[in-house]
């Protein structure tokens, strides 16, 4: 498919894509990654793309019902930013529940009253809040010394030196997870595809069994009828001959 180009498989990909996310209570954002990664695009430009069609799909509802969409569970929503003393009221409530023993996701389900797509948005301002509160990272920083130099020093070359090694070793540790999380969700797809064939095939053995032992019964009634025809049989032969052996006795 050529990059830029939605065609109706990938719309309706990802559409469930979405409803999986709401459906988990998973951040959107995941779904779009997701989808992303799928389809060699970009977040931000899956994420707008989505948007834009849920609204024009609810202007277009004869395509979206030949999509097989269906738009109640994608609602138009408008942006409502948070003032700063809302957001700071929201985080103060989300710490509040927090330090009482709430996770963090359970905070602000309690304060969305169970609406979903409030939690999510309360939890990712709380993340962004937290984020951009707490002090960055220092790892991938390359610090150089106040040298009055136009030349860099041996300390210069190792800082950078040692700073590139710290970049690479940290993006290869984020592929290698990437990887091995990707792994295990398809061994967990496999493992619960085997658990249902086991299933399935205790049932069959369960039903042969049944048959067999149908079988078995039905063998045993008609090994019972044969010997008793077979002892009838002998009976009436005995009691022919007998009869035939008085009559040369009397004659």
């Amino acid at each position: 498919m050529k990059k830029g180009l939605w065609n109706d498989n990938e719309v309706k990909d990802l559409f469930e894509t979405i409803e999986k996310a709401k459906k988990g209570n998973q951040a959107l954002k995941e779904a779009f990654v997701s989808h992303a990664k799928k389809y060699s695009r970009q977040p931000n430009s899956v994420r707008n793309y989505y948007y834009h069609e849920v609204d024009n799909l609810w202007k277009d509802k004869k395509r979206a019902f030949a999509l097989q969409i269906d738009l109640t569970k994608h609602q138009k929503t408008s942006i409502n930013y948070f003032s700063e003393e809302q957001e700071q009221a929201l985080m103060n409530k989300i710490k509040s529940l927090v330090a009482s023993g709430y996770s963090v996701r359970k905070a602000c389900f309690t304060l969305a009253n169970g609406n979903v797509g409030e939690m999510l948005r309360y939890q990712n301002k709380y993340r962004n809040y937290i984020s951009k509160s707490s002090p960055k990272k220092q790892d991938n920083i390359i610090k150089f010394s106040n040298s009055k130099h136009d030349k860099l020093t041996e300390n210069d070359i190792n800082s950078l030196f040692l700073g590139l090694v710290r970049i690479v070793k940290r993006s290869a540790m984020d592929e290698v997870a990437s990887k091995f999380k990707e792994e295990k969700e398809n061994a967990n797809t496999m493992l619960r595809k085997a658990i249902v064939d086991l299933n399935k095939k205790e049932k069959e053995i369960a039903q042969l069994k049944e048959m067999f032992k149908n079988l078995k019964n039905q063998n045993a009634k008609l090994a019972e009828l044969v010997n008793q025809a077979s002892c009838d049989k002998a009976s009436k032969l005995r009691k022919k001959l007998s009869c035939k052996k008085d009559a040369i006795i009397e004659g």
